[in-house]
């Protein structure tokens, strides 16, 4: 996402300008949050976990929106990899991991 954000912001135009700011600021926004939320992950933090399963829902919603013929190899990727993480998170060893008191 912060790769995204940045050729955004390489490929602003005047004719533009509106669009490519506010895409720009929302995916470096989106990208630092999820490289905030795997921080916090590799850290046990609970508070990741949120932000990490809604990510990997908008991923496997994204992937279906590429089920054509042409682009199936990208929602196979978008979608293998969403469910890859939501397994890692959901994982019961995860969850108790990520859990704020100690059972």
């Amino acid at each position: 996402m912060v790769g995204y954000g940045v050729l955004e912001a390489v490929a602003v135009t005047p004719g533009r300008l509106a669009l490519g700011v506010t895409t720009t600021v929302f995916f470096l926004g989106y990208g630092a949050g999820l490289v905030l939320s795997a921080w916090g992950l590799r850290r046990l933090r609970s508070w990741a976990r949120g932000p990490v399963l809604l990510a990997q829902l908008i991923q496997l919603g994204l992937a279906w929106s590429f089920r054509g013929e042409a682009t199936v190899a990208v929602a196979v990727a978008l979608a293998a990899g969403a469910v890859i993480v939501l397994v890692g998170v959901l994982n019961p060893a995860s969850i108790k991991a990520l859990a704020d008191e100690p059972t």
